[in-house]
Parts: C-alpha cells; structure tokens; sequence
C-alpha cells in the first residue's frame, strides 16, 4: 500500500512548481492523469527541434523527464466540445485537480474553480500561479526569479553586496510545488471532516517570503539589517590547494574551537563573535585552507569531527554514496535500452513507501485506457487524440 493510494488527480501543469506537485503526489502513490494538449505538445516540439526526431528518439527524451514520471498520460484537446466533455468526465470523479494557469485561463477553458465545485463538491482544486489568484499582481506573467525579487529574497542571493544575483537553482519553483502538497494534503483531511474539498491558491511569491524569514526574525529594525553574504568568519567557502572547494559552516561554538584548533589557528578560538575581526580572520582561514589538496582537508576535518562538506558538482553529486544510500539516485530503463539517472522521492515513509518508480511514458500513452474506464471506445478515444505533426 502507498500513502495516497485511491486519491485521483487531474493534471493540467506544465511549468515546474504544478509538475513537482503531481510528481510527488504521483511518487506517494496517488493515480495523476496528465492532461497534454496536442497543439501544445507540437509547438514545444518545433520550439526545441523534437519534431524533427523519431518517436523513439522523443520517447526516450520523455524518459529523463523526471517531474512526467508516474503519471498517465491523456492525448487530448481541453478546448474542443469532445474533448472538454471527456475532461470534465475525469473531474467528476477526481478527487485533485491540479493547474499552474494565469488566473481566468481555467475559467476561459471552461474549468474554472467555481464550476468544478458545483460539478464536484468534493474536488481539491489547487492553482499555483506567480502571484496568486488575488493582490494587484495577480494576472501578472513571468518565472521563478520575478516570484523572488517580489518577495524580497531575490535580493539577498549571492555573496556581491552591490549586485542580486540569480540562485542557479529554481528555488521559488520548488517550494512553491512543495506548499501545493502541503496545501492539498491539509485539503484532503479537512475534507474528511467538512465532506466538501476546496481550492488551494498557491503563490510563488508568497512561498517565496518564507526566504526572507530569518531577515526578519533577527533584525526587528530592517534599515540595520546586515548587506547579504556570509559575513561570519564561522562559516566559509573555502578554495583548496588542488583548486577545488570545500564548504564548512562551524557556527556553535564547540565546533568552532574545534575548527579552528584543527587547522592549526588556536587564537581565533575565542573570537568567533569579533564582527571587526572576521575579514581578518576569513583571511586567514582562506590562507590555511590553500595549503592542503582538497581529499586532504576532507580527511583531517572528519576525523576532527567538524561541520564541513565538499562542494559536489551535479555529476559528482550522481556518484555520492550518500545520496545513492538514501535510493535518492536511481537508474531506471529507458525505451530502446539502457538506463537514464533520476533521483529517487525526498520523502522517506516507514511503511507506505513511494511507489517503486519508472520512467515517464510517451505522449498519450495512456489515452485508450483511461477513457475506457469512462465507456469510450478504442475509436472514440483515438479521435479525441489527433495526431502531433
């Protein structure tokens, strides 16, 4: 058994947050029907060349996809008369609907929140937008960056005080995908109690001022605020003699005189909070840290015991055996042969684990199956397909 097993999501995501919501909701086991749209599918495979490869060639690209993974996939048209009865067929029996449109898009479609409820009273209709489905912002278009300088925390990225800097990683894409899970899963079990679902309005934006929380927490008059880095002395990027780098964040006390005693600087052990002194210090420790290749310090700051860890690329990152240990780096079949890497669920259940996991399925994969379980038949369900050019 799987933690969401028997719950049936519709989903209409394509950007990152709405596909990481379903994928984890797939990955804990509930049944997600992806929506995908013909025309939509056949622009993106003409935006990126992919109309130019063979279906083999497209089914294996679909295969490292891992946000597609676990999921059924419905071949269809949500704008046609057909399609949109075929649709809203799969929305009465669902108990999760899940779409990452501007607000009013849904609506215009003929799946607004206020429709699907009186369709569907127990429907959890989750939209996650750039900046909510209320505020003056909220029809406003753009992606993972625009969520964060909104929020403020765009501001504090990077180590340059003068600049912001993009993170690198699509941080407001994730966490907003996560509040989504968290939000229809809080929806599911008020439902249990109240028998009604209800929609769950989720904002990169706001996800996004959870990221400035500590700036506020420690710092009650904002104007005081310290310029964004890492000012302390305690915690370092540090680059080492064979060029590589290692990073080390011994802020309690105890680990910082162990640090410090460990790379050979004993007297900075009683001025870790010496603000005036940290550059001076940083200094140092960047000097101490340039001696030794990096395996070397790796070696002296475990036995040590200190808080440190080396700075993996992504392909160094697939080879952890840490992260291979957790079951978070999988190598999964792929069609023609051979295997592509993804990573495994973050989320560890003792005993309803996430379902055993495989790669995405082509575009439509599933359309037959799906609608037959609605009475279509293998014709009907092929001619509300069409055909990607």
């Amino acid at each position: 058994m799987t933690a969401l097993q028997g719950l049936k999501v519709v989903d209409f995501s394509k950007f990152l947050p709405g596909p990481y919501c379903s994928w984890m909701l797939a990955d804990l086991g509930a049944e997600v029907i992806r929506i995908e749209n013909p025309r939509e599918l056949a622009k993106q495979r003409k935006v990126f060349g992919w109309d130019k490869l063979s279906d083999e060639e497209n089914a294996r690209l679909r295969a490292h996809d891992i946000l597609a993974r676990g999921k059924k996939s419905v071949l269809i048209d949500p704008g046609s008369d057909d399609g949109r009865e075929a649709i809203l067929k799969l929305i009465d029996r669902a108990d999760i609907l899940v779409e990452d449109y501007r607000p009013g898009v849904m609506a215009s479609m003929g799946y607004g929140w206020p429709e699907m409820a009186a369709r569907n009273p127990r429907l959890i209709y989750c939209s996650v937008t750039l900046c909510g489905q209320t505020g003056p912002y909220a029809r406003k278009p753009g992606h993972d960056p625009v969520a964060l300088a909104i929020a403020g925390a765009l501001s504090r990225i990077g180590d340059d005080p003068e600049r912001p800097a993009f993170p690198g990683v699509p941080v407001a894409d994730l966490l907003s995908g996560s509040n989504a899970v968290i939000g229809i899963l809080a929806a599911v079990i008020a439902r249990a109690t109240t028998g009604k679902g209800q929609q769950v309005d989720i904002a990169m934006s706001d996800a996004s001022l959870a990221l400035i929380g500590n700036i506020l927490s420690r710092n009650p008059d904002l104007a005081k605020a310290p310029p964004k880095g890492m000012h302390r002395a305690d915690s370092g990027i540090w680059r080492c003699a064979d060029g590589e780098w290692l990073v080390t964040t011994d802020m309690e006390p105890r680990y910082w005189r162990i640090f410090v005693e460990t790379i050979g600087l004993p007297d900075l052990a009683d001025k870790q909070m010496d603000r005036a002194d940290w550059p001076a210090m940083k200094d140092r420790i960047a000097a101490v840290m340039a001696t030794k290749p990096r395996d070397e310090w790796l070696a002296i700051l475990d036995a040590a015991g200190t808080q440190f860890a080396p700075i993996l690329t992504v392909a160094q990152a697939m080879e952890d055996p840490h992260n291979h240990a957790r079951g978070m780096i999988l190598n999964l079949p792929a069609p023609g042969g051979g295997t592509v890497r993804h990573t495994g669920c973050p989320i560890r259940l003792s005993d309803t684990p996430a379902t055993p996991a495989a790669v995405a399925r082509p575009a439509g994969a599933d359309t037959a199956e799906v609608l037959a379980e609605l009475g279509y038949t293998a014709a009907q369900a092929a001619a509300l397909e069409g055909r990607l050019p």
